[in-house]
């Protein structure tokens, strides 16, 4: 039997996939290799070292991502679908939040960096028209849900037994009401 060649693409793809189902920890050389069933060899010419590998597995996660959350996004209520499907996301794919979550963001020194790194401009605009509040403080109220998002998504991504869905989701929609108020009175 002819032996199979492997492709960086295959190393980066078996990477993800035991980044999804064990965590991004498990991203070895040794489990890529006996999941993709050769030697260690063809892994080591791909990857000149593990911080490469990991940081292509990180750029997958945020595809898979962004395809994940787009799927379930409401167009007529953008702001609390994105929210629910990062929500979701952690319940059902709790390693892939939490490399998400947990990479390294470089060139990040205020929570407006951050905004501007991760956040989508065009929200803003949509929960400012949707609620009638100036840009500001649309802006505001997205970052917050941001930071209450990603903090009650990490805390359900690593909870176990698991605190219910529903929990968390009338937990986020406390929350999402106490900024619209702060965010209206502001107004």
């Amino acid at each position: 039997m002819p032996k199979q060649r492997i492709t960086k693409e295959m190393v980066v793809d078996a990477a993800f996939a035991i980044a999804r189902s064990s965590g991004m920890e498990q991203v070895l050389v040794k489990n890529i290799a006996d999941r993709l069933g050769c030697s260690a060899q063809p892994i080591y010419s791909y990857c000149k070292n593990m911080d490469g590998l990991r940081q292509d597995v990180t750029a997958q996660v945020r595809l898979f991502i962004q395809d994940y959350v787009a799927a379930r996004i409401d167009p007529d209520d953008l702001f609390r679908s994105t929210g629910a499907a990062y929500i979701q996301l952690a319940g059902e794919e709790p390693h892939l939040f939490r490399i998400f979550i947990l990479h390294q963001r470089r060139n990040i020194a205020s929570l407006e960096d951050l905004y501007q790194a991760e956040a989508n401009p065009r929200t803003a605009e949509f929960i400012a028209e949707k609620l009638g509040i100036g840009i500001l403080q649309a802006k505001q109220l997205h970052l917050n849900m941001l930071i209450y998002t990603i903090g009650i998504g990490t805390i359900f991504s690593v909870s176990t037994p698991g605190i219910p869905v529903e929990e968390i989701y009338t937990q986020q929609e406390i929350a999402c009401e106490a900024f619209w108020n702060q965010a209206r009175r502001e107004s």
